[in-house]
């Protein structure tokens, strides 16, 4: 598996195992009540809105939260978030970009900065790390979908740019302005994915050691703790033996 692909996978791994599920829900909402703010609060009607619906059903959201936070946007009383990306390096010189949604710019600012400092990276400026990763659309199947050809097909036929596959899942790589489209051509063919998102795919990749990796995960798991941050990237990849014994 390539580095995303991998870094996806630690990611669902945890995800999984997270006792704090109010936080990713907390995180989730916000994406839902801002998409729903921005456009229209039909999620038919608005693809921003109907991906950032789909990957709270996906991470087992309650439908009452789902909804929840669509009215609070329609409501009048939803907070105004700004949208930040922060951008910088983890140990080994691993490039990380951090995505936030915020109502107070300084104090998100100086936490991410604080983060980054004591665990070992550097906060850089806007444009330091992103030129080193692509903005694209993922949308991810499990296996049972189909094989390998089926799902190439499906994706080709549906407006996409790559796919990659393993024993558990098809990561079908988009642009990011055809992510809407792609999805629902792809729904058409082969029924609902998993999840459907934005991401920042690695050009390349910095194999990191057990030592490294953890690391680099303290720090990853320090962002990620702060509200304000909804998602964290790194052109990291590693073993399957160093994954394992994180």
């Amino acid at each position: 598996m390539a580095g995303h692909s991998k870094w996806a996978n630690i990611q669902h791994r945890k995800g999984r195992q997270d006792a704090a599920r109010s936080k990713l829900f907390s995180k989730l909402s916000k994406e839902i009540t801002v998409a729903a703010k921005m456009g229209d609060p039909d999620p038919e009607k608005n693809p921003r809105l109907r991906l950032a619906v789909k990957e709270a059903k996906g991470q087992s959201m309650p439908k009452d939260n789902i909804d929840r936070a669509i009215k609070k946007a329609t409501g009048g009383d939803a907070e105004n978030y700004d949208e930040i990306r922060y951008e910088g390096y983890g140990p080994n010189g691993v490039a990380i970009i951090v995505e936030a949604m915020t109502d107070n710019r300084n104090r998100t600012a100086s936490n991410v900065r604080s983060t980054f400092s004591k665990n070992g990276g550097n906060l850089g400026e806007t444009g330091s790390v992103s030129f080193m990763f692509d903005r694209k659309g993922e949308i991810v199947y499990l296996a049972a979908a189909g094989d390998a050809d089926t799902i190439m097909e499906a994706a080709i036929e549906a407006g996409a740019e790559d796919v990659e596959s393993d024993e558990e899942t098809h990561t079908i790589y988009c642009a990011d302005t055809d992510l809407g489209e792609v999805s629902t051509a792809l729904e058409a063919a082969l029924g609902e994915s998993e999840s459907a998102k934005l991401i920042w795919k690695p050009q390349t990749t910095t194999e990191l050691g057990l030592e490294d990796a953890q690391k680099l995960m303290k720090l990853i798991d320090a962002l990620e703790d702060d509200d304000d941050v909804q998602n964290v990237t790194a052109n990291f990849e590693v073993s399957d033996e160093v994954m394992a014994a994180l």
